[in-house]
């Protein structure tokens, strides 16, 4: 079954065709790019607002005090949270791995690996991650076939895959721990959110992601990327995607968890809301990381905690799950290229 009208589904597509379609989208813009700029402004005002709630709570923090709870995390801590980081990067390589089936391509595993983890290891660190990853992806799977549309609609599956698992973890989050999460809304802000608010938050965003999975189990589903239309995963693909999700996340927070100072008492599930809201402000405002509002979103939410210690814990987690990362797919990049160019060269002079 195909779609209707004259858009064909990225599947579909060849290179040759992108180009022409690419002139089409250049032409003036619609109403709805008049308003793009409405997206940027929220972005810089959500930035701007963290960083001087940040400025705020930690301008009583010494650098002395910073550099003891820095340093106060013990190594057996610190090689659990490292695993911890494996894991959430393996989850991460499952996200292309999904997309592809998806759009219906046989890609070797490593490739797969290599691609997902230095795109994503590159724009949690750099941000931008439609300009960042993209290109990663672009320079990694064009050599092996596939085109520029093929790579853009990977991109945008393997996005699905990780707002569906934020959804459940943050869905069940609120409902199992309603009561400690309204505690700690009244200590951190003042605002005086009850159990019974955030069981209801939890279930409208389970019921989401639910109506999402029914939504793509009727029939095929498309959305227009730009020129293309692009055919949704459908319920099979669509529960896997979520089940990877939510790894990739629960193991991204337990990275953090390990790292917080003694004292914190609060259950995983508990701080796990905490991290996907924090994650989720910071990717909303589009900063290299989240940098700055997931950082006021965590020392607001564990207010009760000393500050110098809990910032400590977060710069720690910043070394851990975006700088290490990062250093080892720049050096995994510049192997994979060497590596390109020899067999380039050995394919030369092949007689």
């Amino acid at each position: 079954m195909k779609p209707a009208g004259k858009h064909r589904t990225v599947a579909e597509a060849e290179p040759a065709d992108a180009g022409r379609e690419a002139d089409a989208g250049s032409q003036p813009a619609s109403k709805r790019g008049r308003y793009a700029w409405i997206g940027t402004a929220a972005s810089l005002v959500l930035i701007l607002a963290s960083l001087g709630v940040l400025w705020k709570l930690s301008g009583e923090i010494s650098w002395a005090e910073l550099r003891t709870a820095f340093t106060a995390v013990a190594a057996g801590r610190l090689g659990e949270a490292f695993l911890f980081v494996a894991v959430s990067y393996l989850f991460l390589t499952c996200y292309d791995a999904l997309a592809l089936r998806q759009l219906r391509l046989k890609m070797p595993y490593r490739i797969t690996a290599l691609a997902s983890f230095t795109s994503y290891a590159v724009s949690f660190t750099l941000g931008f991650p439609l300009i960042t990853a993209a290109t990663i992806r672009y320079w990694i799977y064009s050599k092996r076939g596939l085109s520029a549309a093929k790579i853009a609609a990977l991109t945008v599956i393997a996005g699905f895959t990780f707002w569906l698992g934020m959804g459940v973890v943050l869905g069940f989050s609120l409902i199992i721990e309603a009561g400690q999460l309204a505690s700690l809304t009244f200590q951190s802000i003042g605002v005086n959110t009850t159990a019974r608010l955030n069981q209801i938050l939890g279930f409208g965003t389970l019921g989401l992601v639910l109506g999402y999975l029914a939504w793509v189990s009727v029939k095929r589903r498309y959305i227009k990327v730009r020129h293309w239309q692009l055919e949704l995963p459908g319920a099979t693909v669509s529960f896997s995607q979520m089940i990877v999700g939510i790894g990739d996340v629960c193991a991204a927070a337990a990275v953090l968890y390990m790292l917080m100072p003694e004292g914190m008492n609060l259950a995983f599930t508990t701080f796990l809301a905490i991290y996907v809201l924090a994650a989720m402000l910071g990717i909303a405002s589009n900063a290299p990381g989240g940098i700055g509002v997931f950082e006021a979103t965590i020392l607001l939410a564990l207010s009760y905690l000393p500050r110098e210690a809990v910032l400590g814990s977060l710069l720690l987690f910043r070394v851990c799950y975006y700088v290490v990362p990062f250093v080892l797919a720049l050096l995994m990049l510049g192997l994979y290229e060497a590596l390109q160019r020899l067999r380039r060269r050995r394919a030369a002079n092949d007689p």
